[in-house]
């Protein structure tokens, strides 16, 4: 391997370029990651190496998982996705269907898919926003359930990025009578044996590497306005000591604190590169795997300040549909190929400069090329 930083695991001879590529990125100076590209839901690369902590004196293990901030969306998506599948959710119907306080405010004509496609209008929260009131499910979902849409829904599109969560976990609360995490560990976690949590139980707590903010900030780093624009003065951003904490941890914010490695985001996300089935466990048809990849919406996004094109809960790049999360942790799926690639990482840079993800999945395309040959 060309790289000075040792890579620990597994990867197929065909795919040496991705871990020289996380190599190099712990040689630039990156404190630690993992990256794992499955097809046909098994690991052709299965990789980590760095170190858990900003001083670099504990290495990153197998089973060190991370939060992976807004890549937890395509989790709670696909929580959605299984209920649309099953009949029990209808992406076309009111929200107001499943959560009759929802109606407020005239959003009465906010269907299901505009939650999942972020053209809602509810893209914050009306008035500050502390990271402690967001370990108060009742109280934000009673917020979300009062405010009035920011545009006609459906018509627009503005990121959602901590409200989509809750508005999706709340439908599927609704619907199920289970929280998220719990629906999420019950029916795809479980079933599939991922190590992937939203809620995380203080058992595993000795496992997480701490987020470490750009090397020019501290842990008062907060989400900027989406587009790298300056972070919000309003109070809502989130800062890095917000998801480093125990109650971050410990909360359900289902569009940002799902903590899991590069292997159990992939071996998730295999389930929609896979036709729904994976490894003898068929969470969802072939079928409710293509509607996530039905374009919702595309143009500018009011909010990032770029175009974009949503489907159902993913964001759609040409043929891959994925996500990435603040400080660079990403998954992108690529049905044709039935390929899933996941990088995770505790080293945040600048976003504007972070290509770190999208480099990787170039890499791992380089190897499919060859494993298709």
């Amino acid at each position: 391997m060309r790289g000075m930083a040792d890579i620990e695991g597994a990867y197929d001879d065909l795919f040496t370029a991705v871990p020289s590529a996380l190599s190099d990125l712990l040689d630039e100076g990156d404190v630690g990651g993992s990256v794992a590209v499955f097809v046909d839901g098994e690991p052709v690369v299965d990789v980590w190496g760095g170190f858990v902590d900003a001083d670099r004196t504990v290495p990153w293990q197998r089973d060190t998982i991370v939060n992976v901030w807004s890549v937890t969306k395509t989790m709670t998506a696909l929580c959605a996705l299984i209920l649309i599948d099953r009949g029990e959710l209808d992406p076309d119907a009111p929200v107001a269907r499943y959560w009759p306080e929802f109606a407020a405010a005239g959003k009465e004509k906010v269907l299901v898919k505009h939650l999942l496609s972020h053209t809602a209008g509810l893209p914050d929260m009306d008035g500050p926003l502390t990271a402690a009131a967001l370990y108060d499910w009742p109280s934000v979902t009673a917020r979300l359930a009062a405010q009035a849409p920011q545009w006609e829904p459906g018509t627009a599109a503005g990121y959602h990025s901590l409200t989509q969560g809750f508005l999706v976990g709340e439908v599927v609360r609704r619907i199920t009578g289970r929280s998220v995490g719990k629906f999420f560990a019950d029916e795809v976690t479980g079933p599939l044996g991922a190590d992937f949590h939203i809620g995380l139980a203080a058992e595993h707590d000795h496992r997480v590497a701490s987020t470490v903010p750009p090397p020019s900030r501290d842990e008062d780093y907060t989400s900027s306005a989406p587009g790298g624009g300056p972070a919000p003065e309003d109070g809502q951003g989130i800062r890095v000591r917000d998801g480093n904490s125990v109650a971050w941890r410990r909360a359900e914010i289902p569009a940002a604190s799902g903590f899991g490695n590069a292997r159990s985001v992939a071996l998730v996300q295999s389930a929609m590169a896979c036709g729904g089935t994976l490894r003898g466990v068929s969470l969802l048809s072939a079928a409710g795997c293509e509607r996530a990849w039905q374009e919702q919406f595309a143009g500018e996004d009011r909010l990032l300040g770029m175009s974009v094109r949503y489907g159902l809960g993913y964001g759609l790049f040409g043929t891959t549909y994925g996500w990435g999360g603040w400080g660079g942790s990403m998954v992108m799926i690529e049905p044709e190929s039935r390929m899933t690639v996941a990088y995770v990482t505790n080293q945040m840079r600048e976003p504007e400069h972070d290509t770190r993800g999208l480099d990787l999945l170039m890499t791992a395309y380089d190897g499919l090329q060859g494993l298709r040959a």
